[in-house]
């Protein structure tokens, strides 16, 4: 009889269709019943490679490139030669008379589909199982109504055509650009693609942004008032301030209205003054001193009124599901978990313990038949918010959480309703926060009052604000780390035109921040919402809904680009390197079609319409074919010199005098005669023209920080510059090049204070401060202190007050050896060395907790035994989640036998249960996932009244035959 062969793309898949179908035999490789045979694939089998016929071509040789096949060869992916194998021999036999596409409903199921079908090489007719939900019900659904081949070739068309047009434009441009900026393939490999390169760009342009921002001095105004109630603080504000002000204007107006001179109002808002970029702006914010006193003066010593308070009820509904990118965006924030770490750990939980639903989704809705099976999940979290939810019928249909338009691929990531066991505590982690997300999405909005009061003195409007928590919804299930925003405690009560007594004004004087560094949580957003970059409103459509790369491949991205040097882990921060600022650079220049997401927006755009039948993929790929040779092109003809942004001669240069220019790796002197040159990198830092200058002029520059060492270790150095004008590493009197036994002359130097050992002069020499009589060949004394203490620069300033004081200021960025930031105080420790103090902290309020109930006695009155305990003797019943021994409820030694209903990844049924207790051995049982989540069969057994594994003859014969061999 013939049967339908159903392929799916992984074997959870095809054992949730087995199950809905009813009537299989699991075998080794595949389920088997008289009408279907289901098999699957794990993922993508399969990568493309170049035809034999072109490995000529194939080949690290500007010459051979452009690498274009007219037709892809198939090569199996690594390690998946076996399944590639059981899948061809299940397609090619003869009582298979079609195929059932079963892989995940979207383009990348598609594909997987379809080069399993090419490579073995079937004419088969085939059907496409569509599938956006994985109940029972779902299915049976699905295979009423199975789609046509025909339906189906316009997106296996879009599938096909994405991937191969990614190999072409990543394999060509990756070999242009290495062999043109790096020399060849031993070289540094200049690793390119659709998506990396723009995700990359981002990046870098953020870290220039960084180092172009310098800080500026901002001030507010703060005032303290009492009323009859007591009292409340409110911040000053420009009413009239207007994003499309510009700030001289707004200075112009505000000296105008204080009748204020100030001749170099204008000329201190200049950038040399400090950055001020758009988002520093704000009503509060002054940025001179005289305004903000000019205010303090008017208001100090002067009765304001309460000229009108608003109250607003608001509320916030709980964040919705977790899709995959927010879920390591939340991780990495909460937790400091890698997008990488947070993946792995959600496979494990969806794979081995069967505990959440598909993780590599971007979808944040579920499918609207999905309510019954969120009921009978909510049934089985042991949870009392899931139960409130129950009893309090929630669940009920709801755009926002149940909505097919907003279902993609996969639905959002919840739990299965499955109990894990032996969770580690990053599993439980991740499990946790699913589950807390899942049960807080079905409670009502947490509800607030919103308070806006404006105090008036002299004229002069103060803003105080408040909210305060009503009703706590949503919150209520995650407690107080749920509320995203601060709630205030009560205002004390005023009545509008109440006067009250102006207490204090007082100028808080900070600086503007520069932007942060991308870490993994914020360049996930960035990559999902990498649309909103493009100016073309088609194009930026088209990423509407899929951002740079896709949540199962973001995080890989990232690793390739740490993996291609692009990137390095700084704590949580991705710290771009030399090389892929460099490499950017000159992108921008040469290909800027490469550095934006409009291509990944175009191809879209593109292949959406291929999806709709309005463009034939010979179109698509012809236009791809012409850009990739357009991209070559320009790598031949690419010379970085020319594409720098500044190659006007500057300076002098120490050893001829001639005019020095910049190059793409060094700076150099322009007389041909003159071998002058620094090399812009060192050990893994770029060094910028400001500090190379500063090298040629003073013969040092640093302290710098950034170095990595060839081993990988970051370190801080001064460079100076060598009898030879070569640049060199000076490490000051404790260094190698200078030794401790060389004489200082500090004759020229004004001393930094007493030294707290001995009672010499403290001097600055190369990366430290110094007593002077801890250098030279008759030290007696070993005081010092570094100029820069993990990563934190320690000035002249702040060793004065140390060594005058016992203490410096709080400082604020030292990096801790785990990469992490934290504050403090130096200070000189009893033995007068230099040691850190933490800032005090307010110790936090213990709660009281509240003493634990007692689990509830079961009732096993009326229920079937299964068996006799073999601890106690005692009857064994069955549970929800085990079967445990009756006297497991005595309230003195209860009993503790109890074998789960789960047991890696495996149910035990009633029937087994039964076998185990009265013969000591199940029967043989295949589907359980070691820890590694490798699947074993093995028989259970009972030794000593506990439960363990016997694993079948067979495996204990070869290793009987093996510790044989082993002892000839």
């Amino acid at each position: 009889m013939s049967k339908s062969l159903i392929i799916t793309e992984k074997p959870s898949v095809a054992s949730d269709i087995a199950k809905a179908l009813g009537g299989f035999k699991k075998g080794k490789d595949y389920y088997d019943n008289e009408r279907y045979v289901i098999s699957w694939a794990v993922g993508h089998l399969f990568g493309l490679a170049v035809p034999a016929s072109m490995k000529e071509q194939d080949k690290w040789d500007m010459k051979k490139l452009p690498i274009m096949p007219v037709e892809f060869e198939l090569e199996p992916a690594d390690k998946m030669s076996g399944r590639v194998n059981v899948l061809r021999k299940l397609i090619k036999d003869k009582n298979v008379s079609e195929i059932i596409n079963g892989c995940d409903a979207g383009r990348e199921g598609e594909l997987i589909f379809r080069y399993i079908v090419q490579y073995a090489g079937t004419k088969k007719p085939i059907k496409r199982l569509w599938l956006q939900s994985m109940t029972s019900d779902a299915i049976r659904e699905g295979f009423a109504r199975l789609r046509s081949d025909a339906d189906m070739q316009p997106l296996a068309s879009a599938a096909r055509s994405r991937n191969e047009a990614d190999w072409l434009v990543g394999i060509n441009a990756t070999r242009a650009f290495t062999l043109r900026l790096s020399g060849g393939r031993g070289s540094s490999v200049t690793s390119l693609g659709r998506v990396q390169t723009p995700t990359l760009a981002i990046i870098v342009e953020r870290e220039n942004k960084i180092k172009e921002f310098k800080a500026r001095e901002l001030h507010e105004i703060i005032g303290t008032f009492r009323a009859a109630a007591g009292e409340y603080a409110g911040r000053w504000f420009d009413e009239a301030f207007q994003k499309s002000e510009g700030e001289i204007d707004r200075t112009k107006r505000l000296l105008a209205r204080l009748q204020l001179n100030l001749s170099d109002a204008e000329q201190r808002l200049d950038s040399e003054n400090g950055s001020l970029w758009e988002e520093h702006r704000a009503a509060p914010r002054l940025w001179h001193r005289e305004i903000a006193e000019a205010i303090q003066r008017k208001c100090s010593g002067n009765n304001g009124v309460v000229e009108s308070e608003e109250k607003k009820p608001t509320t916030q509904a709980a964040p919705p599901l977790y899709d995959l990118t927010t879920l390591q965006r939340e991780a990495n924030s909460r937790f400091g978990f890698s997008a990488k770490r947070t993946l792995q750990i959600a496979q494990a939980l969806y794979e081995r313990h069967k505990a959440i639903t598909y993780p590599r989704t971007d979808s944040r809705a579920l499918p609207e038949d999905y309510i019954p099976t969120v009921r009978s999940t909510l049934t089985k979290i042991d949870n009392p918010f899931a139960r409130k939810v129950l009893d309090n019928n929630w669940v009920k249909p709801n755009k926002r959480i149940f909505n097919n338009a907003k279902v993609s691929d996969h639905f959002a990531i919840v739990p299965t309703g499955t109990i894990p066991r032996s969770l580690d505590n990053h599993e439980r982690t991740i499990f946790d926060m699913v589950t807390n997300r899942f049960v807080a999405v079905f409670f009502p909005p947490a509800q607030y009052e919103n308070t806006t009061r404006i105090t008036r003195v002299e004229g002069e409007p103060f803003k105080t604000e408040g909210k305060i928590l009503i009703t706590a919804g949503w919150l209520e299930v995650y407690g107080r780390e749920g509320a995203t925003e601060k709630t205030e405690e009560n205002l004390p009560r005023v009545t509008q035109g109440e006067q009250v007594e102006t207490v204090l004004v007082e100028i808080k004087t900070d600086e503007t921040k520069p932007p942060a560094r991308y870490n993994e949580g914020t360049i996930l957003s960035a990559m999902e919402a990498a649309g909103k970059l493009v100016d073309d409103e088609e194009l930026r459509d088209a990423m509407k809904e899929k951002g740079l790369g896709t949540p199962a491949t973001r995080a890989s991205i990232i690793e390739t680009l740490i993996t291609a040097h692009y990137l390095v882990r700084q704590g949580k921060e991705l710290q771009p390197t030399p090389k892929a600022i460099q490499t950017i650079m000159l992108l921008k220049n040469a290909v800027p079609e490469l550095t934006s997401p409009e291509l990944t927006g175009e191809w879209e755009f593109r292949l959406r319409e291929i999806e709709h039948r309005k463009l034939t993929p010979d179109a698509f790929m012809r236009d791809i074919r012409d850009l990739t040779k357009d991209i070559v092109e320009k790598a031949k003809h690419f010379h970085p010199d020319d594409h720098m942004p500044d190659t006007e001669p500057f300076g002098q240069c120490p050893k001829c005098g001639s005019p020095i220019v910049e190059r793409f790796k060094s700076f150099t002197c322009t007389n041909d005669e003159c071998d002058f040159t620094i090399w812009k990198t060192i050990a893994g830092r770029l060094l910028t023209r400001d500090e190379f200058e500063t090298l040629v002029r003073d013969k040092h520059v640093g302290p710098l920080t950034g170095f990595r060492s060839k081993k990988g270790k970051r370190f801080d150095a001064m460079l100076k510059l060598g009898d030879e004008f070569k640049a060199e590493f000076d490490f000051g009197p404790n260094g190698q090049q200078n030794g401790a036994s060389q004489p200082v002359d500090f004759s020229e130097q004004e001393p930094l204070g007493k030294c707290p050992k001995c009672g010499g002069r403290v001097f600055e020499v190369g990366m430290s401060y110094v007593c002077e009589n801890s250098v030279g060949p008759t030290k007696t004394c070993d005081f010092r202190s570094g100029k820069v203490i993990l990563q934190q620069a320690v000035g002249r300033e702040q060793v004065k007050k140390l060594l005058d004081t016992g203490k410096t200021d709080l400082l604020p960025r030292f990096i801790s050896r785990k990469g992490r930031p934290f504050k403090a105080f130096l200070v000189l420790t009893d033995k007068k060395d230099v040691g850190f103090e933490f800032e005090k902290r307010e110790p936090k309020a213990k709660r009281e907790r509240k003493p634990k109930e007692p689990p509830a006695k079961m009732d096993f009155t009326g229920k079937d035994v299964i068996g006799e305990c073999p601890a106690c003797r005692g009857k064994i019943f069955e549970t929800e989640i085990s079967y445990i021994c009756e006297r497991s409820q005595a309230d003195r030694k209860p009993c503790k036998f109890k074998l789960s209903k789960t047991i890696l990844g495996r149910e035990i049924s009633k029937e087994q249960a039964q076998k185990l207790l009265s013969t000591g051995k199940t029967d043989l049982l295949e589907g359980f996932i070691s820890k590694r989540g490798r699947p074993f069969a093995a028989y259970l057994k009972l030794e000593e009244g506990k439960v363990g594994f016997d694993f079948p003859e067979k495996a204990a014969a070869a290793k009987e035959s093996k510790e044989a061999t082993a002892n000839h």
